[in-house]
């Protein structure tokens, strides 16, 4: 949370509707309404308190994902007319194994699964949801921490908000929460009025689920309608046995993404850009499995190649505007063990960079994160100092960008050397398939995994998705996919 920053903070009107929300974290532009209404469902907040939920099926994502949400009441009024939320990846989640980003069969093998409880009462903890969450985490100290700066992040924006309202009073905000909202939608609408009515349809696949084999497709049918879309993910395969299940607010997620980064830049996020897009997704699929289904590498993997597929259908409308598509996974590493210095355990997990797609009016950014993720970088020197592992290599994957008028970013290596015994595991896509130039351009490379043996003797392949135990002295090499070029190499 401190270094990647991959959090998320929002507000919401008095009926749970999207107001503002900070929009550096794409994959929970969508997603996190559908946790405060899970909230707000089995919750009657009151001022002082506040509610806490994991729960994917609940509106959440993945486990490692919690979303605190607390009420403002204005003084005088019964019901809250606010509320202020935030969402934060916690680095262990509990699990089969450390990240709860397990290779698993089903939802309690990935983690503590919370519903919607109250985490604050009165303002003071609720101590038994403390007690019972932090008994279920591998570091339960460095948990209480993450949890305790979440929950002064919302009464920062709850005091705010109330500064806000003494100002400019109680109606005139209320007002222009609407105009926002409205603000959104019509620059949503505006846009796809301007495009053509028609139909277009993309396919793609997730190669693999780590468990049972493969690919499962991922289909969608994008239809323009006036100043509305329908985006139809009938064709899409059914729920997999392994955690490359993403629930419906995933989707909403990666739509709403997709459409905002159409738009300018100053355009607000919130419901009123939901409100012209309509998500129809088949039942018992990929995209929306039956409860208790495994879902960890959904919000990280299966995300997206939904990116992907509702870029890939749109570039029949938007030939100018769409890039070729970029690196189509988040590469995510996820570590524990104990460290033998202090004897105290610990868990990490990250994901790393790649390459973006070359784009209409330019070639593909090199080494950066891409569309579902937009984290930060995790610096060496503070990996190194905080864990019992050494960053050996860190480098631009050179020439792993597709060819094209303008070519796709290169990927990156980067090389983790254990200090100590720790298990592993990795969640990756793009190893067997490229990610596809668009207008005539080429493919990028597909990624790699690569176990570096102790004693020096040839690195050895890994699967996409795997987890292991890696001993004191090995290496783990990741080299993420480039960015598909775009347009024909050579033509002006």
């Amino acid at each position: 949370i401190k270094e990647r920053r991959d959090f998320s903070c929002a507000l919401f009107d008095g009926s749970g509707r999207l107001v503002a929300q900070g929009d550096h974290m794409p994959v929970h532009l969508g997603s996190m309404p559908a946790s405060v209404r899970a909230v707000l469902a089995d919750l009657d907040l009151r001022p002082g308190e506040m509610g806490l939920v994991n729960d994917p099926f609940r509106g959440g994502t993945h486990l490692p994902d919690v979303t605190m949400v607390a009420p403002l009441v204005k003084p005088g009024d019964d019901a809250p007319s606010w509320y202020v939320a935030s969402r934060a990846h916690h680095a262990d989640m509990g699990g089969a194994s450390p990240g709860s980003m397990p290779l698993a069969r089903d939802l309690i093998q990935e983690g503590l699964v919370i519903p919607p409880v109250l985490w604050s009462r009165a303002g003071a903890p609720v101590a038994e949801t403390r007690r019972l969450l932090l008994a279920n985490v591998r570091t339960p100290e460095e948990r209480l921490g993450d949890l305790a700066a979440q929950e002064a992040s919302v009464r920062v924006g709850l005091a705010r908000l109330a500064e806000l309202m003494a100002r400019r009073g109680a109606a005139e905000v209320a007002a222009y929460a609407g105009h926002l909202q409205a603000r959104a939608e019509r620059a949503l609408r505006a846009l796809l009025a301007s495009l053509p009515d028609g139909v277009h349809s993309f396919g793609d696949v997730m190669e693999d689920d780590g468990l049972e084999g493969g690919p499962y497709a991922v289909q969608v049918q994008v239809q323009l309608r006036g100043d509305g879309v329908r985006l139809d993910f009938d064709g899409t395969a059914p729920a997999a046995p392994g955690g490359i299940n993403a629930v419906p607010a995933i989707v909403r997620s990666a739509a709403t993404y997709v459409f905002r980064s159409l738009l300018p830049t100053e355009t607000p996020d919130n419901a009123g850009l939901h409100r012209p897009v309509e998500i129809a997704v088949p039942a018992g699929s990929l995209l929306d499995p039956p409860p208790g289904a495994a879902v960890a590498a959904g919000n990280v993997e299966t995300s997206q190649r939904l990116v992907d597929v509702i870029l890939g259908a749109l570039a029949g409308a938007l030939p100018r505007r769409v890039p070729a598509a970029s690196q189509g996974t988040m590469n995510n590493v996820a570590l524990g063990g104990v460290d033998p210095a202090s004897g105290r355990p610990f868990t990490y997990y990250e994901t790393v960079a790649g390459g973006h797609g070359g784009r209409p009016d330019g070639g593909g950014l090199t080494a950066r994160h891409s569309h579902m993720t937009n984290s930060l970088n995790t610096p060496v020197e503070a990996l190194e100092h905080a864990l019992p592992v050494r960053v050996e290599q860190y480098a631009v994957r050179r020439g792993s960008g597709g060819a094209g008028r303008h070519r796709g970013g290169d990927g990156v290596v980067r090389t983790l050397r254990f200090l100590c015994d720790a298990e592993a595991t990795v969640l990756s896509e793009r190893r067997a398939t490229a990610p596809g130039g668009l207008a005539g351009g080429a493919p990028g490379a597909p990624g790699r995994n690569r176990l570096l043996p102790a004693d020096g003797s040839p690195a050895r392949d890994l699967p996409a998705k795997f987890t292991r135990r890696m001993r004191a002295g090995e290496g783990l090499e990741i080299s993420t996919p480039g960015g598909g070029g775009w347009g024909e190499p050579g033509r002006k």
